[in-house]
């Protein structure tokens, strides 16, 4: 997977994820609570991978 396609599908996991957790503990709706912080550390997971391998090929060279 492209550096960019992670670094877009993390920001837009991070965004979309603190909406729902937003909405979900606005309305008390757990469920939606839930996904959206799964969502959040997922997106957060995709931008800490893309930094940990950009670091990695800069270590190399």
């Amino acid at each position: 997977m492209s550096l960019l396609v992670k670094k877009l599908a993390g920001v837009g996991l991070l965004v979309i994820g603190l909406l729902l957790l937003a909405t979900g503990l606005t309305f008390s709706y757990t469920d939606l609570a839930v996904l959206g912080a799964v969502l959040l550390l997922a997106g957060a997971a995709l931008l800490v991978l893309k930094i940990i391998r950009r670091n990695r090929s800069l270590s190399n060279t």
